[in-house]
C-alpha cells in the first residue's frame, strides 16, 4: 500500500507532499522549515529517500536542499534548471524506486517555468497520484509570466500542451496534487475546492476544455500583478538557500522600538486589526499574524529593510518568524510582546483610529460629510463593482502612492477587512486621519452605497 500526506501552508497558499510506502518516502516541493516534514515522516515511520522539486520556485524559499542534506536523501531537480549546487538532475521519463512496488516517474510539463516537471507515483505500473506543482492545478494552471516577459506567450502555450499530456497519460481517477492554487499568486486563477482528479479536470479546466488560442488569450487577460518579493525567490532557490535560523530574535524595549522607527525601519504589529486600531505604537504597521502575513509584508516592505515584530505572545512571534522565513525574511531585527503600553517610552501616547462598517459610511455620506473613500482591492476585484467616487490604489502600491490619496478623512476598504487594516496603518503612520472599514464588500450594496462598474 502507499500513502500521500499533505502539508498545507495557508499563508502562502501552497502545499507540499510526503508520499511513499511502508519503509521509504519522497517529499515533493518542501517548505523552508523542514522540521515539520521530518516530523511527518517520523509519524509514518518512513525514511525520506528522495526530495523532489517540480521547479525552481518563485513564491517561496525551498527547504529541499537542506532537507536532502539532513536526511541523506537524493535531491531530484529538473535537469534544465540552472542551479549552483549538486543535485540529481531529472529528465522526462526518468524514474526512481521509492519503495517496494512504488516508482516515481518524471513528466516534463513546461509552462509555469521552462523546466517544470511533474511527478507521477506509480504502484505496480499504474499511476496512483500526480504531483503537478505549478502545471495542472484545480480548475486552472500555474501562471506563465514569472520567468521572463519575452517567454510568457511561449510558456502559456506550453501550459496548454502540458495539461493535455497529463490528461492523455493518466487515468480519470488519478488524484491531481498541485503545489500552487490555494491562494498562491503563482496560480493564474484561484482554485475552487481543495481536491480534484484527472477526470474532473478533463471536464472543467480551461486548459483541457478550450482550444489553444482561446485558452492563452483568456489566461493572459486574467493575470494579476506579481508580488514584488517574487523577484528574490527564484535566485535564492537557484543559488541554494542559506541554512534556516529560527532562534528567537533579541528583545526590543521601548527605547529600541522608538529608535528603529526613527531610523526608518519597519515595526510590524502582528496583533488583530481590532486590537491595533484601539491601541498601537505610532508609526508601526499592522500585518495580522493570522492573515496572509508573509505574502503582504514581503510584497510591501522594501527588500532588505530591517523589521521588528510586536505581538501579544512569544508564540505569535515564533509563528510569524517561521512564516516570514518561508519568503526569505530570515531574521527579525528584534521583537517585543505583552501590553502595548510597554512598547512606548514614558510620556508618549499610544495611537488609535476608528473602525466602521459600510453602513456607517453610508450614513456619513447621507449627512453630506466630505470624506475620501479609498479602495485597496486588486484590479480584478474592482472590475466587478466599486463604490461610486472612490479612489483606487491596490494595497501593494499604496506605500509608494500615499501622496495620491485625497485630503481629509480617508475611509479605506478592501473585500473583507484585512487589507484595509494594513492600508489604514500605513496611512495612520503617515499622519493621515483614517477610518478602517472592517466589513465584507457585499455589505456596501446592502447599506445603499451607490456602486459603479468599470
Amino acid at each position: 500500500m502507499f500513502f500521500v500526506d499533505t502539508l498545507e501552508f495557508e499563508g502562502l497558499g501552497n502545499r507540499s507532499y510526503l508520499a511513499g510506502g511502508a519503509a521509504a518516502a519522497v517529499v515533493i516541493d518542501p517548505p523552508r522549515d523542514i522540521d515539520q516534514v521530518i516530523a511527518a515522516a517520523a509519524r509514518r515511520g518512513v525514511t525520506i529517500a528522495y526530495v523532489a522539486e517540480t521547479h525552481i520556485h518563485n513564491d517561496y524559499v525551498s527547504g529541499g536542499l537542506e532537507l536532502a542534506r539532513v536526511t541523506g536523501a537524493s535531491y531530484l531537480v529538473p535537469a534544465a534548471a540552472h542551479v549552483s549546487f549538486a543535485r540529481t538532475p531529472v529528465g522526462d521519463g526518468d524514474t526512481v524506486d521509492v519503495d517496494a512496488d512504488l516508482v516515481l516517474r518524471a513528466i516534463a510539463t513546461p509552462g509555469h517555468t521552462p523546466h517544470h516537471t511533474s511527478y507521477v507515483l506509480e504502484q505496480d505500473g499504474r499511476g496512483v497520484a500526480a504531483f503537478t506543482g505549478g502545471s495542472l492545478l484545480i480548475g486552472t494552471v500555474g501562471r506563465p509570466d514569472l520567468v521572463e516577459p519575452r517567454l510568457t506567450q511561449q510558456l502559456a502555450r506550453a501550459q496548454h500542451a502540458s495539461a493535455h499530456r497529463l490528461a492523455d497519460e493518466l487515468d480519470d481517477e488519478v488524484p491531481v496534487l498541485p503545489t500552487h492554487g490555494f491562494g498562491s499568486f503563482c496560480s493564474s486563477a484561484q482554485a475552487e475546492g481543495d481536491a480534484t482528479t484527472i477526470g474532473r479536470e478533463r471536464t472543467s479546466n480551461d486548459a483541457l476544455t478550450l482550444d489553444l488560442d482561446t485558452f492563452v488569450q483568456r489566461m493572459l487577460a486574467g493575470l494579476e500583478d506579481v508580488p514584488a518579493y517574487y523577484a528574490h525567490m527564484g535566485p535564492a532557490n537557484a543559488a541554494g538557500p542559506a541554512l534556516l535560523d529560527l532562534t528567537p530574535p533579541e528583545r526590543a524595549d521601548a527605547g529600541e522600538i522608538s529608535s528603529r522607527l526613527a531610523a526608518g525601519e519597519w515595526v510590524v504589529d502582528l496583533r488583530s486589526r481590532t486590537a491595533f486600531a484601539e491601541r498601537h505604537v505610532a508609526g508601526s504597521f499592522n500585518f495580522e499574524g493570522e492573515g496572509k502575513l508573509a505574502t503582504y509584508l514581503a510584497w510591501l516592505i522594501p527588500w532588505g529593510k530591517p523589521v521588528t515584530l510586536l505581538a501579544d505572545t512569544p508564540r505569535q512571534i515564533s509563528a510569524a518568524q517561521r512564516e516570514l522565513a518561508r519568503v526569505g525574511i530570515d531574521r527579525p531585527a528584534a521583537a517585543a510582546t505583552g501590553d502595548p503600553a510597554g512598547w512606548i517610552r514614558e510620556g508618549e501616547q499610544l495611537a488609535s483610529f476608528p473602525r466602521a462598517r459600510f453602513a456607517d459610511l453610508a450614513r456619513v455620506r447621507e449627512r453630506g460629510d466630505e470624506v475620501a473613500v479609498l479602495d485597496v482591492r486588486r484590479d480584478s476585484e474592482r472590475v466587478g463593482g466599486y463604490i461610486d467616487g472612490s479612489v483606487h490604489i491596490p494595497i501593494h502600491e499604496l506605500h509608494g502612492r500615499i501622496g495620491e490619496v485625497p485630503d481629509g478623512t480617508v475611509w479605506v476598504h478592501c473585500a473583507g477587512g484585512m487589507r484595509a487594516a494594513i492600508a489604514a496603518s500605513l496611512l495612520d503612520a503617515a499622519g493621515r486621519d483614517v477610518v478602517a472599514v472592517d466589513d465584507g464588500f457585499d455589505a456596501a450594496t446592502d447599506a445603499g452605497l451607490p456602486l459603479a462598474s468599470a
